[in-house]
């Protein structure tokens, strides 16, 4: 009998009959353990926000809050899912480089730890903001320092970019501080890069993240309140990759945490985790529905694509590479050779899978993408051709639940209104 995969003891057969596919399915134990290992691992003074962007859904934002996450969010819907999630304001920050004023709001009426401020321009709105209110914002400063990572698989900072100050421009702005009456300036925040799967990489740019904090805070002549480095942990995806060593890790990056604590005692130091704490507990489920040969080669065409999973197709990077890809219900069984996984689209893009060694596949059965917790429906077109937005189940305390409804039609139409034309006023 073929090996099939389960989540805490429960079959995917099983799983996909109750649950229908597409789906994504999320293994809550490995999210739990993760966390837990990287907990114990990392210096105490070094706490770990969970970015919401890698993986929105409300029920994974909670699993990770009770962990003892807390929360990094970018839009007024993550910041409302975080609070509903029950992560308190104080353990809440805010960034992205175009926040909105009903954003700005929200973030100074809920009261959060720190707005992570982009731009001159967006520090005067939240200086506007909080002067309407009668309160003082707490704001840190992103910098885009003139230094760049190594390493990564995408670059954020030490280029131009839209994220963040200039180091060299905003070391000019002697006397910012007191520019604005509204805000209070109280930390620094650097993210340079996402998909480091290097120890001494993260290193690296922890030591000079934490020199650079203090280079500004003295200049611009503002306590330390926190300090953000970033975070852009990877985990393997594609051959010749692998996952970062996480006891390795803390052995280079703890006693730099401890040496920064030693000077600034008050000081919060934080790092945002994303991909990282969910990537690996996620599988996205399909089911072949056709396969066919298109001049020799083989095609297994399945209900769901990029749709669903657009990182399958490489965003982010230069060669597109599969992401680890398993006829679900044949763990066991050796490659029949390259398999070309597609799914209902019309576009030749819609591929998940290129010549990706798997069993001789057959209509029905259930084929998965591994590794796809993070980055996955929400980072994808899902309205395209209609299909819309997947299931998600989260398998917890050895239980399946659903997290979220897949769309149907009424869910994809109920938004837009018809608007019929008057016979009689229409040009002839």
């Amino acid at each position: 009998m073929s090996v099939a995969f389960e989540v805490q003891g429960i079959g995917i057969t099983d799983l996909a009959a109750e649950f229908g596919t597409p789906m994504y399915l999320y293994d809550g134990e490995e999210i739990r353990g993760r966390f837990a290992n990287l907990r114990a691992e990392l210096h105490d003074r070094l706490e770990v926000f969970y970015s919401l962007k890698a993986n929105p859904n409300v029920s994974i934002c909670s699993l990770l809050h009770t962990c003892g996450a807390r929360a990094e969010v970018s839009s007024l819907t993550e910041l409302v899912t975080a609070r509903r999630a029950g992560v308190a304001p104080r353990d809440i920050i805010f960034l992205g480089p175009g926040k909105s004023r009903s954003e700005i709001e929200a973030c100074v009426d809920e009261g959060i730890y720190a707005i992570v401020c982009e731009s001159l321009g967006e520090l005067e709105l939240i200086d506007e903001v909080a002067r309407e209110r009668g309160v003082t914002a707490p704001v840190a400063l992103r910098v885009n320092p003139s230094f760049s990572v190594k390493g990564s698989g995408l670059t954020m900072g030490g280029k131009p970019r839209q994220f963040g100050m200039d180091e060299e421009q905003l070391l000019k702005e002697h006397g910012l501080a007191a520019r604005f009456p509204g805000v209070r300036l109280m930390g620094v925040q650097v993210y340079l890069g996402t998909r480091i799967l290097g120890e001494e990489t993260v290193a690296e740019n922890t030591r000079r993240i934490l020199e650079l904090a203090e280079r500004v805070g003295s200049t611009l002549e503002f306590g330390l309140e926190m300090v953000d480095i970033g975070g852009g942990l990877g985990i393997a995806y594609f051959d010749n990759e692998k996952d970062l060593d996480v006891a390795e890790l803390a052995r280079l990056v703890n006693p730099l945490i401890q040496e920064f604590a030693a000077r600034h005692p008050e000081t919060r130091m934080i790092m945002e985790l994303g991909r990282f704490l969910t990537a690996a507990s996620g599988t996205y489920v399909t089911r072949v529905r056709y396969t066919k040969t298109s001049m020799g080669e083989k095609f297994a065409v399945t209900d769901g694509g990029t749709n669903h999973h657009m990182a399958a197709v490489g965003i982010g990077s230069y060669v597109k590479r599969n992401f680890p890809i398993v006829a679900l219900e044949r763990l066991d069984e050796p490659a029949d050779g390259p398999w070309n996984v597609t799914g209902p689209l019309c576009t030749p893009n819609d591929v998940v899978g290129k010549k990706a060694p798997l069993p001789d596949l057959r209509p029905g059965e259930l084929v998965g993408v591994l590794r796809s917790g993070a980055y996955g429906p929400t980072a994808s077109p899902v309205h395209f051709l209609s299909h819309g937005y997947p299931a998600e189940v989260l398998v917890d305390g050895g239980r399946a639940h659903l997290i979220r409804e897949r769309d149907d039609v009424e869910v994809m139409l109920g938004r837009q209104r018809l608007f019929t034309h008057d016979a009689a006023s229409t040009p002839a």
